[in-house]
């Protein structure tokens, strides 16, 4: 793997923690109040997440890891910015919870964290940063316990086919994509208002069977594979809002969201 891919990524969410801890989206006031992060799908998806152990994956700064510390987990984040786990540290102790975070690339998990866990979770714009999905879910299934459970919910690959730089977006890069997708441009996904930062991502497409595939062969058994049309945020252009909220194509022609449960079977 070319470790330029994940050094230029690094530094850019690095920058991204601050603009990001500032914005609307993130809503610090309200998090550090006692508003959850977490989402509709993930919310019914581990309601029961009371005294088990929760490893997150690609936690940015930690405000959904330590919402389901909140609920009761004891929770790990791991995070490749050192901004976003200094931040994430910071929150912990200030809201007095007991949540741990390490700093490492996601690959590097096993080298940092060495116990196994009753939950491995990630959501919404992680797997993109990663090149290669075997050894991810290689570490999943590592540190998951016996019984364990594995629950991602995530954009849905059709949506990165997309490049949103042109107006309107185009039909551009590959459902499956092997080769290395790099986008620089000013902003991000949830500004704060003041600061256009200038973006510089190397980002991977992976289509469903890549990931189902990946953690079936990592000894998971899949429990269920949802597709959905609404997402909880509006990072797309010329999203609809719809009743409950969530967010919508006008069309509804490709789904947004997907979410994946699976299990580490206990050996016979």
């Amino acid at each position: 793997m070319n470790n330029n891919y994940f050094k230029t990524n690094k530094e850019t969410w690095n920058k991204k923690v601050a603009i990001h801890a500032k914005s609307d989206m993130y809503n610090m006031d309200a998090f550090k109040k006692g508003t959850s992060s977490l989402m509709k799908y993930e919310l019914n998806s581990l309601p029961n997440v009371a005294g088990k152990s929760l490893l997150h994956l690609q936690c940015h700064f930690g405000q959904d890891t330590l919402s389901f510390a909140r609920m009761g987990a004891v929770c790990t984040g791991i995070d490749l910015s050192d901004e976003a786990i200094e931040l994430a540290k910071s929150l912990n102790e200030e809201l007095h919870l007991n949540a741990t975070f390490h700093c490492c690339n996601v690959y590097d998990v096993n080298a940092h964290v060495v116990d196994t866990f009753d939950m491995v979770f990630t959501s919404y714009g992680v797997i993109g940063w990663l090149p290669d999905l075997t050894p991810w879910a290689e570490i999943i299934a590592s540190r998951l316990k016996e019984g364990g459970v594995f629950y991602m919910v995530e954009f849905h690959p059709i949506v990165w086919m997309f490049d949103y730089l042109q107006n309107p977006p185009k039909l551009t890069y590959g459902y499956n994509q092997d080769e290395v997708i790099y986008e620089e441009y000013e902003g991000t996904y949830a500004e704060d208002g003041e600061t256009n930062m200038i973006s510089k991502e190397y980002a991977w497409n992976h289509g469903l069977g890549e990931v189902v595939n990946a953690l079936i062969n990592a000894g998971l058994t899949i429990e269920f594979l949802t597709e959905h049309d609404a997402s909880p945020y509006n990072v797309l252009p010329n999203l609809i809002q719809n009743k409950e909220g969530l967010y919508e194509t006008k069309d509804k022609l490709y789904p947004l969201i997907y979410e994946l449960k699976a299990t580490k079977k206990p050996r016979i």
